[in-house]
């Protein structure tokens, strides 16, 4: 039985009106003040909210873009990259060869990839770094029965699981002991590690049966899917393609997907920081292509890799110069849609940051928690880090500006500021899983063509039982510590 089509706000017209009720509750609040303190990344204390003119809430999408830049440059040059590697044939025939070769055993991809993404969560923080994953497993995921919430599923729960269970990550527990030693509290590694690898262990898990459940279902039904009859005709537009067609993998195929997989191998590699686990085998000779060593590599830096590599590919598939160029910006073009996305979620942040109002509703939620026993307290901040997050979606620009003042909190009233840590890891990377102020969140539904009200449906449940089994590892962790 086919499903009515329902009408939902588009993902544009939902960050635009959080940017706008934003800038209206800073009218609100204006000249009330807080503990003074220096923000994140700033010079001077501030110790009052800021109203937000109107011409701070007409100029939040372009502060976006100036303070997104980097990652919407690789976005876009990415983009072209795919699209020229699409257009050799080859990763449509190496979806087909590996689907056909998993027959009847598909769901084998599930968890395999999302305890990878989870890794990568755990340890540096995986989070933007994912985004050139959507398009290849959503259309490998496609082909294999299952429907593009499977695919955003395996990438965002297995690398929000990870981010969740933050062990060595130095854009969360990195940032957050550093902001502790700020303030004369030496953290306890051993603690942060452990409760870290608890969170990690319980969340991964459930997501996993969560992701693989869902999926056997709609492998099984394809009636079950959740999906508008809007979105299951983008999901075939963009990403069906005719089973029975036939597609010989050749020789070249392979060499080109050998080619795309190095370039993947590298960016994990030049992405994760080396030089914080004391690992100096890439210190020097990596820097010859970008100037930076394999470590300090960011989004300029990969935006030029994607290029370059693309470039390559396309003399091994024998294109021209003119579709050489004309690949490119078609696929540029494919992912404008995906880069204003990130560019108008990235303007709520920076309006936060402008009027302050963050550091207002931290400060005042913060002197609330004083008094509560220890298992009420571990609650109420770990609820806290959730509103906290939707305003300030970074992991290291809310450890410096949040832990400081839980961190000293805790410490003060005699709990453990180790596990305000995990309780600020924890939280953090729930509410990344579907925050609308998130550009990884909007722009990998984007890319997946899955409407955001969808993907908070697919995620009520899980959220409130991964919460839960959160709270309980952080009440343990608490009481023990």
């Amino acid at each position: 039985m086919m499903k009515k089509e329902k009408k939902t706000l588009s993902s544009f017209s939902i960050l635009f009106i959080i940017i706008i009720a934003l800038g209206i509750v800073t009218w609100i609040v204006s000249g009330k003040t807080f503990t003074p303190t220096v923000p994140a990344g700033g010079t001077e204390t501030v110790d009052h909210v800021i109203g937000a003119k109107i011409s701070d809430i007409v100029m939040s999408p372009f502060n976006g873009f100036r303070d997104a830049i980097d990652i919407c440059v690789f976005i876009l040059v990415l983009g072209g990259f795919l699209n020229i590697v699409t257009m050799t044939g080859a990763l449509e025939a190496g979806i087909k060869n590996v689907v056909k070769k998993l027959k009847g055993n598909e769901l084998i991809i599930i968890p395999i990839l999302m305890v990878l993404f989870s890794i990568g969560g755990s340890t540096y923080g995986m989070s933007e770094e994912t985004l050139p994953f959507y398009l290849l497993i959503t259309a490998t995921m496609v082909a294999a029965g299952f429907d593009t919430i499977v695919s955003v599923g395996t990438i965002l729960l297995g690398s929000g699981a990870g981010v969740i269970g933050s062990t060595v990550n130095p854009f969360a527990t990195g940032v957050a002991m550093d902001a502790l030693k700020g303030i004369d509290i030496q953290p306890n590694t051993g603690i942060i590690l452990l409760g870290g690898m608890c969170l990690w262990f319980t969340t991964t898990a459930f997501c996993i049966f969560y992701v693989m459940r869902y999926a056997k279902k709609v492998k099984a039904d394809k009636g079950s899917t959740i999906l508008s009859l809007q979105e299951q005709q983008d999901m075939m537009d963009t990403f069906g393609k005719d089973e029975n067609a036939s597609l010989e993998f050749t020789k070249k195929h392979k060499i080109i997907l050998s080619v795309f997989a190095i370039c993947f191998i590298v960016m994990v590699t030049s992405l994760i920081p080396w030089d914080s686990f004391n690992v100096t085998i890439f210190s020097g000779w990596t820097s010859f292509l970008t100037g930076e060593s394999f470590g300090s590599w960011y989004f300029g830096d990969l935006a030029m890799w994607f290029f370059i590599m693309g470039l390559i590919i396309a003399l091994i598939q024998g294109f021209s110069e003119t579709e050489i160029i004309d690949h490119f910006l078609d696929g540029t073009k494919d992912m404008l849609s995906v880069v204003l996305i990130i560019v108008v979620a990235r303007g709520a942040s920076v309006l936060m940051a402008q009027t302050h109002l963050d550091l207002y509703i931290l400060d005042k939620a913060a002197g609330g928690l004083q008094g509560l026993s220890p298992i009420l307290f571990v609650i109420a901040a770990y609820v806290l880090y959730l509103l906290l997050t939707f305003l300030i979606p970074s992991t290291s620009g809310l450890a410096y500006v949040s832990i400081p003042v839980m961190g000293g909190l805790a410490s003060g009233i005699g709990l453990s500021p180790d596990v305000m840590v995990l309780i600020f890891t924890s939280g953090c990377g729930l509410i990344n899983l579907i925050t609308p102020t998130s550009g990884v969140v909007m722009g990998g539904l984007e890319i997946s063509k899955v409407n955001y009200s969808t993907w908070m449906k697919f995620m009520m449940k899980p959220m409130i039982v991964i919460a839960v089994m959160n709270l309980l590892v952080l009440i343990g962790a608490m009481l023990l510590a």
